[in-house]
């Protein structure tokens, strides 16, 4: 039991050592194909083997069982270790807001739109706000509630009024 409880605790230091410093066994485990086997899985697959077959045989049960009883835990949670690991490399972050994105959105005339010019508009999109360039087909004074039309260039954009706004 004594061998089963230390291949546990190596276990567990194995997986804190890989989640403060990082992948540990990367040269190691790169002769196995894909990224299922990492420090993580190692680590959880040892601790649960040693802890899983060290309550087996604190049971009364003989050494084969307990065995098999410890490779299975340590199966599972090796399993669920690669699931996390892939999950937690697999996600991104959204990328970051363009242009394109504020077409349809609603936003508000910073300074004023002349006739013939170019203002500005913030705009609010996926919780960012753009504060853009802005043509409109008639001026439009600063306040006035707007929504983006079109994309005139990477900082510019075409803006017409709301309802409520048209004369």
């Amino acid at each position: 039991m004594t061998v089963f409880l230390i291949l546990g605790l190596a276990g567990l230091a194995l997986l804190a050592v890989s989640l403060v410093v990082g992948e540990v066994l990367d040269g190691a485990l790169d002769v196995l194909p894909g990224d299922a086997f990492s420090t993580a899985v190692v680590g959880g697959f040892v601790s649960a083997f040693g802890f899983g077959a060290a309550a087996a045989d604190g049971a009364g049960v003989p050494l084969l069982p307990a065995l098999l009883a410890g490779g299975g835990c340590g199966v599972v949670v090796a399993w669920f270790a690669a699931w996390l690991t892939g999950l937690v490399r697999g996600g991104s972050s959204d990328a970051t807001p363009s242009t394109g994105d504020s077409i349809g959105r609603s936003g508000r005339v910073v300074s004023g739109i002349p006739d013939d010019g170019y203002g500005t508009v913030r705009v609010a999109v996926g919780g960012h706000v753009l504060q853009l360039n802005a043509r409109a087909d008639r001026a439009l004074d600063a306040g006035t509630e707007v929504h983006v039309t079109g994309v005139l260039s990477p900082t510019a954009v075409r803006v017409a009024p709301v309802w409520d706004d048209l004369p």
